[in-house]
């Protein structure tokens, strides 16, 4: 049996303590990737639908109120002030959902004086939160 050739049963164990140690150690960083990529997703819709609402206001000298919402991006609103010179076709093709299902809220005027507000609840879809439940907001004390 001296020339067998094969791991011996403490060589073996070596190696699943080894891998189990590394799995500890990647698979958190690899499970928190797609919460970041949603984190970016919302980021990117909400500079999308402002990029949207300043030619909204370049061309009618107005944004939409909360109560249009932004829709008015999409179609022509009746609810006043309606808007004196909407684009054909809109400002947007949709409006996007976040990246956890939920719609983005909009506030025109915003509060603190700002022109506008838009946010996303996060995964938790509830004002407040932390980390991937945090608010993903169009402003960061900054006024827009």
């Amino acid at each position: 049996m001296r020339n067998s050739k094969g791991f011996t049963i403490i060589e073996i164990l070596v190696v699943l303590v080894i891998l189990g140690i590394l799995g500890t150690l990647l698979v958190p960083k690899l499970l928190d990737k797609p919460d970041e990529a949603r984190m970016t997703k919302a980021n990117l819709d909400i500079k999308a639908i402002e990029a949207a609402l300043k030619i909204y206001k370049l061309e009618n000298s107005i944004y939409p109120t909360t109560e249009q919402g932004l829709e008015a991006l999409i179609t022509e609103t009746t609810i006043d002030p309606v808007p004196n010179s909407f684009k054909k076709g809109g400002y947007m093709d949709e409006i996007p959902k976040d990246p956890w299902g939920g719609d983005y809220i909009y506030r025109s005027p915003g509060d603190e004086d700002r022109d506008y507000e838009i946010i996303s609840y996060g995964a938790d879809r509830k004002e407040g939160g932390e980390g991937v439940n945090a608010d993903i907001k169009s402003f960061n004390d900054k006024q827009n």
